[in-house]
């Protein structure tokens, strides 16, 4: 079942959402701030965030160990993400709303993952930086919640081969230097899937790291010829980025949009996928 809630909510509605008016469900914020670097995690948590928001971490709760074969970052299973998600309180008809403290592309990863269970989740849109409140410093840890078990819509999951093989645009989530193929600082090789096209992540939001309005989204992507009505698969370096493209899709009413979990962590390392370089696709 789709979630009915937006992918993407300003504070307004999480204010509304967190007084519970018009008998709306119990919140739980979550808080997933991380970096490559390993410079954001608990410690940045704890430093401040928003009042009862529980901390989930990224690299260890929202992806399993990562290989040549899965990539940086690949989903872990259905069932564990439930048992983290229980750990943090959730509940049965519960609203998840995650944040981060930059542009919301890393807890991007988190709402599609909720979203793609079917639960209602949204990302509040500018973070950290759109509270307008007081900033708590405890470690939230409710008692474990009763959310039961689900797994993901593999409808919205592409593999490694039906990227290969696919007859619907495939859409490369990275910064452009990155796509092109002129720098690769992470995975094996440089350059992007042969066919795909470039749309990072950083054009679906403003100066301010704010999502741009549905009308402008929907305008973005139709100009790189995406039709509202068919089938897409996003993929990035690893299946992080990637869902803030697929969550700005979804923002802008394409309903058809897919993750390629190991992106381009998975393809580069196998020698024998295709890469192609520069500009174009």
């Amino acid at each position: 079942m789709s979630p009915k809630i937006a992918p993407v909510i300003d504070l307004p509605e999480l204010m509304s959402l967190l007084e519970g008016r018009e008998g709306s469900a119990p919140v739980r914020l979550l808080d997933v701030r991380w970096a490559l670097d390993g410079s954001k995690g608990r410690s940045t948590y704890l430093a401040g965030h928003l009042p009862g928001a529980v901390y989930i971490d990224l690299e260890t709760q929202l992806a399993a160990p990562a290989s040549p074969q899965a990539g940086r970052h690949p989903l872990p299973a259905a069932r564990d993400l439930v048992a983290t998600l229980r750990g943090a309180g959730a509940d049965e008809g519960m609203i998840f709303v995650g944040y981060d403290d930059t542009d919301g592309s890393q807890a991007g990863r988190l709402v599609w993952m909720l979203r793609a269970l079917g639960l209602e989740a949204a990302l509040l849109n500018g973070g950290l930086s759109a509270w307008d409140g007081e900033l708590a410093t405890d470690d939230v840890t409710p008692p474990a919640g009763d959310l039961a078990e689900r797994d993901f819509a593999q409808a919205q999951l592409a593999s490694i081969d039906e990227v290969a093989a696919a007859a619907v645009p495939v859409v490369d989530a990275r910064a452009p230097e990155r796509y092109r193929g002129d720098v690769e600082p992470v995975d094996p090789r440089a350059g992007h899937v042969p066919g795909a096209i470039n749309l990072p992540f950083a054009g679906n939001v403003d100066e301010t790291g704010r999502f741009l309005a549905p009308e402008a989204l929907a305008a973005r992507f139709a100009g790189a010829g995406l039709d509202p009505q068919e089938e897409v698969i996003v993929y990035c370096g690893s299946g992080v980025t990637a869902t803030h493209d697929l969550l700005a899709l979804q923002r802008a009413g394409y309903t058809r949009a897919r993750l390629f979990p190991g992106s381009w962590s998975q393809w580069s390392a196998d020698p024998e996928r295709p890469v192609a370089s520069g500009a174009q696709p």
